[in-house]
């Protein structure tokens, strides 16, 4: 029990306070009062009497205290020295890097109030914790432990992966695999399936090239030694669109050089004609193609998946949607691919889902009237770096509106989204990437996969509307092999993209992945064999 003084002053000022009108509630009062002043031994009357002692229990104390908690009258301090995690326009709502919430503990977001009118102009920045994305730095054997030599780096040596194919790597200046690469390769060389679920720009592409080509080229040799051997297509890789293919077919080919491995591209909107004269000069060992690309060729009995050694799909988040699922479960049914569900073996990032801590991340409440000339000053600023810069429109009529807009500002730019023409789409991409322009407009299309190292700003001109979209988008910047520090500029608008905003910046104070994303991917159910 806790013990409490309370005075006779304070009684009468409480009845002044109430003003009540009769003196039988003072005289209510008096009795109260006088029985608890005799049961401390102080007569009721005297003026001289001790202050009397009140007994409040703990849990009642407890109670009162939580209360005022929730009403924010006692808020956690969540700023300390050094830098911020979250640095608001109400300094009383910034969060340091050396502070995280607890679990149950109540937040105080900056984005609390943004669905009203006088909110605009507000804002909010999740800075970067840390410079560059996470690498592998110490060697770890077989098993996975790591090995008592930490002050070794590890390389693409270690992972047992042919001379030559370690050699062409290093060429392009990549000597260290990632943390994906360290855990997929070493699977995929041994046979196994692998069921790869990790952060967009963490090297998944090189992830599994590097064990195709390696066993591509061991069979070759093998071949060379046959007397009798037939050209066959041994590995298909799928990818969702036209420019993600020729980015693949590019590495592919760098890669495949030393090894005389033909590489061939067909993709969506070039005809049959384009097509067919992928497979001319007989069947390519590597062929990266388009679903729907890929669905022709096998129709017209261009190529036979009979004999496939290795199939990859990637962006299987997306291949695996309903726009795409039908066409891959057509081409599936002319493999001789065999997947024992008990046999996967599923890679998963600890950083899936997560907020890159390498990228700096700004939130601004803008009317949309305003947000023309915000783009106008955030691309002058980026101007003076000569590096890239993708504006995200959700629609291809914005893409095309919000172009023509620049064009009266006098800024150069390019375009790309899904409604164009394949004549107007092919090398626009791959000028962006070669720095012949360095403003690309575009929408969701380039958010998938595209490699963009030179990229040092992504602007969302219209803020994406699921937290998928958002992740792919902010993954355009601060990729692996990137020189520059990357930043994310936000426009926040109407009062859908708030909601999603507040789930982001709760997940950035809490440091945890995103709402509803958390058990996408899970192991593979063994299923029981049928008698």
């Amino acid at each position: 029990m806790q013990s409490v003084k309370v005075g006779y002053s304070v009684l009468f000022t409480l009845i002044s306070k109430h003003n009540y009108p009769s003196s039988g509630h003072f005289r209510a009062l008096a009795c109260i009062h006088g029985t608890i002043s005799s049961a401390c031994g102080v007569h009721p009357i005297s003026t001289t009497a001790q202050p009397v002692v009140i007994r409040i229990p703990r849990h009642m104390q407890e109670q009162v205290e939580n209360v005022k908690q929730v009403r924010g009258k006692n808020k956690v301090n969540t700023i300390k020295a050094g830098k911020h995690l979250i640095k608001s326009k109400n300094p009383e709502l910034n969060q340091s890097a050396g502070y995280t919430l607890g679990k149950f503990e109540q937040h105080h977001l900056s984005s609390k109030g943004w669905k009203h009118n006088k909110s605009f102009g507000d804002y909010f920045t999740v800075n970067n914790t840390q410079r560059t994305p996470p690498v592998v730095t110490e060697i770890q054997d077989e098993e996975g432990d790591k090995l008592k030599e930490k002050s070794k780096p590890i390389t693409f040596h270690n992972l047992h992966l042919c001379p030559d194919l370690v050699e062409a790597l290093g060429k392009d200046n990549i000597t260290r695999p990632t943390t994906v690469q360290l855990q997929t390769i070493p699977k995929l060389l041994k046979g196994y399936n692998i069921l790869c679920a990790a952060e967009t720009g963490s090297g998944k592409t090189l992830s599994y090239l590097l064990p195709v080509i390696h066993k591509l080229q061991a069979e070759k040799a093998a071949d060379s030694e046959s007397i009798e051997t037939t050209p066959r297509t041994r590995s298909v890789i799928i990818v969702p669109s036209r420019e993600l293919a020729d980015q693949v077919s590019a590495v592919a080919r760098s890669l495949c050089g030393p090894f005389r491995l033909m590489v061939k591209t067909v993709g969506g909107g070039r005809g049959v004609g384009n097509i067919k004269l992928a497979f001319t000069k007989g069947p390519p060992d590597v062929l990266v193609a388009t679903p729907g690309a890929l669905i022709k060729a096998l129709r017209r009995r261009y190529l036979d998946l009979g004999e496939l050694s290795f199939m990859v799909v990637d962006e299987a988040d997306t291949m695996f949607d309903p726009s795409f699922s039908g066409m891959l479960e057509s081409i599936l049914a002319q493999t001789c691919v065999v997947t024992d569900l008990g046999s996967m073996v599923t890679i998963k990032s600890k950083n899936l889902h997560f907020l890159m801590p390498h990228v700096k991340q700004t939130f601004l409440k803008v009317r949309g009237a305003d947000k023309l000339l915000e783009l106008h000053q955030a691309l002058k600023a980026a101007e003076q770096d000569k590096a890239g810069v993708l504006v995200f429109c959700n629609r291809a009529s914005t893409v095309n509106w919000l172009g023509y807009s620049m064009e009266d500002m006098g800024l150069r730019h390019v375009r790309l989204q899904g409604e164009m023409p394949a004549s107007l789409r092919a090398g626009i991409f791959h000028s962006f990437q070669k720095g012949q322009v360095d403003v690309l407009i575009c929408t969701d299309i380039a958010s998938r996969g595209l490699d963009t190292q030179r990229v040092c700003l992504v602007v969302n001109y219209d803020f994406p509307e699921s937290h998928t979209d958002y992740i792919h988008r902010a993954g355009r910047v601060g990729r692996v092999g990137s020189m520059e520090d990357g930043e994310v500029l936000s426009f926040v608008t109407h009062p859908w993209d708030v909601e999603l905003v507040q789930k982001i910046e709760t997940a950035a104070r809490r440091r945890t992945s995103l709402p509803g994303m958390e058990s996408s991917i899970r192991k593979p159910e063994i299923l029981p064999k049928q008698n």
